[in-house]
């Protein structure tokens, strides 16, 4: 059987782009101070290219922030909740993740858990207009998506902090109605970890210019200065030293993402992907999504569970221990590196299938993943 050319199947860091090499990244402004004008004029071309092809506001601002997704979502959950209650959706790990920090390390008195189970979705209905909201858009780690956003109404008084790191570049998402949004390089355009990136509304604007954060601020964590945001953030002035290496790789992924058509053609190869995933799953005796419902099956963090009997019966270590073996077994073969599932996941697959994983290749794993599921099954099974 053919193999993937590609078998990179993490989701974080993800599949680089298709043909990239090092030669790509000779470009780079090694050695330079990233306060010296050529290099924060590569700063400032990612925010840039970045805005362009999401197609953010232009009165929103967005910044090039420390420690990848989750320091953009932690770094706008210390400096704008407080003033409101809030609530959490949460029905996969980060979200679950994030409302523990507001419980236990931010200690919001006021704040509000709105849950569903893996492969759920909570009552988004539910959410309080008066009150702050801080969700994911894609569940990296359950495979289930939001699919509108007719729920966050026009006329909020709180803000919307929404985590899109597995769905920018690859979503739809719809800016009037998110106040902060939240991605890292190293999902959809398969750029390199530890960067994040932070876009905001004015309106969340005028709540970092207008609340004072009732505990200390860690200064890479701080966005105001002498009480007003710090522009500079948001022009290629970053808080602490970027790698310049990572800068020049996140606009090889940008150039390329312009190269195939920008956005609508990024949704659709990852939603492509989606496609090849599902037909083979409409004809799978073993394997199903995750996501309960159609509609909310993720095209980037694609998650499968195992339905075969003997498998069910088991014990939760022992669902785990197949898993595990399942995921060896395609990376002993070869054909999909980093394919197990998320640690507090179901146990199951997680096959990344964002923009940068060629169809063709998602196409040549798939019958892979019934052998190695007939491999499990003569092990654990009989």
């Amino acid at each position: 059987m053919l193999k993937p050319q590609n078998p990179c199947f993490s989701s974080g860091p993800c599949a680089k782009r298709p043909g990239f090499s090092l030669a790509a990244l000779e470009g780079a402004m090694l050695g330079r101070s990233h306060r010296a004008a050529p290099a924060k004029a590569k700063l400032a071309e990612v925010i840039e290219r970045s805005k362009a092809m999401l197609g953010i506001p232009a009165d929103y601002r967005l910044g090039i922030v420390p420690a990848s997704d989750t320091g953009a979502v932690e770094m706008a959950m210390w400096s704008l909740l407080g003033p409101r209650g809030v609530d959490v959706l949460a029905w996969e790990s980060f979200s679950m993740e994030w409302a523990q920090d507001m419980a236990y390390e931010l200690k919001l008195p006021e704040m509000r858990m709105l849950r569903a189970p893996y492969g759920g979705l909570p009552d988004v209905w539910k959410v309080d207009p008066k009150r702050d909201c801080v969700f994911v858009w894609n569940g990296t780690t359950s495979g289930v998506r939001l699919v509108a956003a007719d729920w966050i109404a026009e006329d909020r008084e709180g803000l919307t902090i929404c985590d899109a790191t597995s769905a920018a570049f690859a979503m739809d998402l719809p800016w009037n109605k998110l106040d902060v949004v939240t991605w890292s390089w190293q999902k959809v355009l398969g750029g390199e970890a530890a960067h994040g990136m932070m876009a905001l509304s004015p309106r969340a604007v005028e709540r970092l210019e207008t609340h004072t954060p009732a505990w200390p601020m860690p200064k890479i964590f701080r966005l105001t200065k002498d009480g007003k945001l710090n522009e500079g953030i948001f022009k290629g002035d970053t808080i602490n030293t970027p790698s310049m290496l990572c800068v020049e790789d996140a606009l090889d992924g940008l150039r390329w993402a312009e190269s195939v058509g920008g956005l609508p053609a990024l949704i659709a190869r990852s939603e492509g992907n989606l496609a090849a995933v599902a037909a083979w799953v409409e004809t799978s005796d073993w394997a199903r999504f995750l996501a309960m419902d159609p509609a909310t099956r993720s095209c980037t963090s694609v998650c499968l569970r195992i339905v075969a009997d003997w498998f069910t019966a088991m014990e939760h270590d022992g669902q785990v221990a197949v898993a595990k073996r399942l995921a060896a077994i395609l990376e002993s073969e070869g054909v999909a590196l980093d394919a197990g599932s998320y640690r507090d996941a179901p146990p199951g697959l997680r096959i990344w299938c964002g923009a940068t994983v060629e169809r063709s290749d998602v196409e040549a794993l798939l019958p892979w993943l019934d052998v190695a599921f007939a491999k499990v099954t003569a092990e654990f099974a009989a």
